[in-house]
């Protein structure tokens, strides 16, 4: 992909982070309209905006394309749980740290900021597999995600499947695998609703970056160690092994910026939900996510 091209769209999104940091800073978000806002992402425009992009969009992925796809995003899941294990005893982490950088290894930000990114600088064909990775995302975290950051004092919690994500993405794939149409005033107003997703999205990053001591949190070595491991060398090793299978650019493209993605946010809303210490999952979001603008530029823009 033209390194001009990715670096237009990423500026922009850059722009819309930069709105949200503005808006924090004003007062015109606080700590009560910024979970308003993120639930109404979560659970109305981003499960919107997976639907309406099978919708309207023109996919001309085969299913056979797609059964590759179901098979490459198990195999870089498998590949985030190896890396995830082993990338706390590489890089020297604390005993009681270990299991934070496991579950940041594994659960990236593929949902909340992988949708809009790649909704910016990827072609259409390429959201049916960033859908594929969601559902993927969703099926481990609620079953291994939450057992491993309680240390097994927490069960698997089947009941999170149905959420409106889970149910839209599978609902999406379905519209896919059978080439649904459903009437035009169903496909616009779908549309309508998912449209301000990827604005909602990154002004609330924004403000999250807003909120944090960014210079202060930049100062972990242990985290820019994972960085340098998780964040570079696994997109790098990821597309490197999938041209070298023969896979489609668009599968390329996509399953490179799905690794480079950051830390992702539910695991430390769980943690808080359960009580475990939430600084670590912290400062890996807010650390990975403004490095996450510079790598994924760099890697989009090569791949």
């Amino acid at each position: 992909m033209g390194a001009i091209t990715v670096l237009k769209q990423m500026t922009m999104i850059a722009v819309l982070v930069a709105i949200g940091f503005f808006f924090q800073k004003k007062k015109v978000l606080d700590k009560h309209s910024t979970p308003v806002i993120s639930r109404i992402v979560v659970d109305v425009c981003n499960p919107a905006l997976i639907v309406s992009t099978i919708l309207t969009g023109n996919i001309t992925v085969t299913h056979e394309e797609f059964l590759k796809g179901v098979g490459v995003s198990a195999c870089v899941y498998l590949l985030f749980i190896l890396v995830g294990y082993i990338i706390p005893h590489i890089i020297r982490v604390p005993k009681d740290e270990r299991k934070f950088y496991t579950i940041m290894s594994i659960y990236g930000n593929v949902g909340f900021l992988g949708i809009p990114v790649a909704k910016a600088i990827l072609p259409e064909n390429a959201m049916l597999y960033v859908i594929i990775c969601n559902v993927f995302y969703c099926l481990l975290f609620y079953t291994h995600g939450v057992t491993a950051l309680s240390s097994g004092r927490e069960k698997m919690n089947l009941k999170k499947l149905l959420s409106p994500g889970v149910l839209m993405s599978i609902l999406a794939l379905v519209i896919f695998w059978f080439d649904l149409k459903l009437p035009e005033i169903v496909v616009r107003t779908v549309d309508y609703i998912g449209c301000p997703t990827v604005f909602l999205s990154m002004i609330l990053l924004g403000a999250s970056v807003a909120r944090s001591n960014i210079i202060k949190e930049m100062k972990s070595i242990p985290l820019w160690l994972y960085i340098a491991v998780r964040m570079v060398l696994v997109p790098v090793a990821t597309v490197l092994v999938l041209k070298g299978v023969g896979a489609s650019a668009d599968m390329v493209r996509t399953f490179c910026l799905m690794c480079a993605v950051p830390v992702g946010n539910l695991p430390m809303i769980q943690a808080e939900k359960t009580g475990e210490r939430t600084d670590v999952l912290s400062r890996g979001i807010i650390v990975t996510t403004v490095f996450s603008f510079l790598s994924i530029t760099v890697l989009m823009s090569v791949v």
